[in-house]
């Protein structure tokens, strides 16, 4: 399941420089795939979309820190905990229900982000 960033978020900045995967973005804030990630040229999305890793999407949020559940493993392969909620101080980072997976899946997806 990969994490979000609830309502309840104080914009402190914690969690961004924890994320392996640079997949935190403050509000207002573009991103694309190939951000902080060893990605480049086509990349399937969860959804099965083919996007090119270095597009530039919308953000998630305006006003809050968002995480993009594309890139987003819960940490696997590189802590035994997210780490985005271990540091978060009012505990908004919880995990997103809209994004069920096994370990497997999560860990296949560490290894696509980083090459």
């Amino acid at each position: 399941m990969s994490i979000k960033i609830t309502e309840e978020c104080i914009n402190c900045g914690a969690c961004e420089p924890e994320c392996p995967n640079n997949a935190i973005y403050e509000g207002g804030v573009e991103w694309a795939i190939a951000d902080g990630t060893s990605v480049k040229g086509s990349f399937v999305t969860m959804e099965g979309n083919v996007i090119n890793a270095d597009e530039k999407f919308a953000p998630v949020s305006v006003d809050t820190y968002f995480i993009v559940p594309n890139k987003c493993t819960e940490c696997q392969g590189f802590h035994e905990e997210p780490q985005c909620a271990a540091v978060c101080p009012v505990d908004c980072c919880v995990p997103d229900e809209m994004y069920e997976e096994t370990v497997d899946e999560l860990m296949a997806k560490k290894d696509k982000l980083h090459l």
